[in-house]
């Protein structure tokens, strides 16, 4: 998309926005970078337009897009995940960078609880065998979950929303947080490797740092209680993946149900495609119809903001 005014620019990293975040930004000229953009493409575009913000929804934001886009004041991410952008480069450089916080909390929540259904329930697994002719109704034992406990690494808005259904399904639900000052009403705080020990189902809902990048290897799952379900819907470079194909193949965990993974789109062929007890879906738990609106009105809000601070501080 070309620019044709001499107004303001902003540079989508996608094909497209919702329209109430584009009535939102009714000032500016919005630019598309294309479905799957490349670092490359990205670059050009700032040059070219010299954006004053980048919504970020794929791909990641670095330093060098940053330095191309000589105007850029405000990167908002289109979501709450913000570790595809370079903080401390964006820092450096002055640029603030905004999340929209919670702005696709029930979608996540509820494609988490889609994945915990089918682990527990081997949904894909008996579909496939129905499909197959079998009928697996004298062998089948699915995972009653009321009385089991629900363990959740991370209790912000989707970890509550989640934590809420587990006691709806009669859970014990205990929960790791380090920021958190009280948990909701029926959960318990507790120390990581006692939620590790105590859960039967694992999920994760804490954002992607230094400090917890790959938290989940060998010895992280040695300390889970055996049988155990493990479901992320949060970032995949949570887990170290060859430790996590490991213990399903050994029995350590029961089934895991993965929505993020560690290069993404993953790669293909990757040793999870064959393994049987594991559900994938490729990084869509936020992507809803009413998380598509939300999450754009909340970059676009976030944009408007920034940007209205940076004028404050400019006068």
């Amino acid at each position: 998309m070309q620019t044709t005014s001499h107004k303001p620019v902003v540079l989508v990293t996608a094909a497209d926005l919702a329209p109430q975040a584009l009535d939102m930004l009714g000032r500016f000229e919005v630019v598309y970078a294309g479905k799957q953009p490349t670092e490359d493409d990205v670059v050009a575009l700032c040059k070219q337009h010299k954006p004053v913000a980048i919504i970020v929804r794929y791909g990641k934001v670095n330093a060098r897009i940053m330095d191309a886009a000589e105007n850029l004041q405000v990167i908002s991410k289109h979501g709450s995940g913000i570790d595809v952008i370079d903080q401390a480069a964006a820092a450096e450089r002055g640029i603030a960078v905004r999340a929209a916080v919670g702005a696709n909390a029930a979608a996540v929540s509820e494609h988490t609880w889609a994945l915990i259904l089918a682990c527990a329930k081997a949904v894909p697994q008996l579909d496939a065998r129905m499909r197959e002719g079998h009928w697996d109704k004298s062998t089948h034992k699915s995972v009653e979950l009321a009385g089991r406990t629900l363990g959740l690494v991370g209790l912000g808005a989707i970890g509550r929303r989640v934590a809420s259904a587990g006691l709806a399904f009669g859970m014990n639900v205990v929960a790791f947080d380090p920021y958190a000052k009280e948990a909701p009403e029926g959960v318990t705080l507790v120390a990581l490797d006692a939620l590790y020990a105590e859960s039967d189902i694992v999920s994760l809902h804490c954002p992607l740092t230094d400090g917890n990048r790959k938290m989940l290897d060998r010895d992280a799952f040695a300390r889970f209680r055996q049988g155990a379900i493990l479901v992320n819907t949060a970032r995949g470079g949570l887990i170290d993946e060859t430790a996590l194909a490991e213990a399903l193949a050994s029995g350590q965990l029961r089934s895991a149900g993965l929505d993020s993974f560690d290069i993404e789109p993953m790669t293909t062929p990757h040793p999870f495609q064959r393994i049987p007890n594991v559900i994938l879906s490729p990084h869509i738990g936020g992507v809803s119809d009413a998380a598509y609106v939300n999450m754009g009105k909340g970059a676009a809000a976030n944009i408007l903001a920034a940007l209205e601070e940076h004028a404050r501080d400019a006068a």
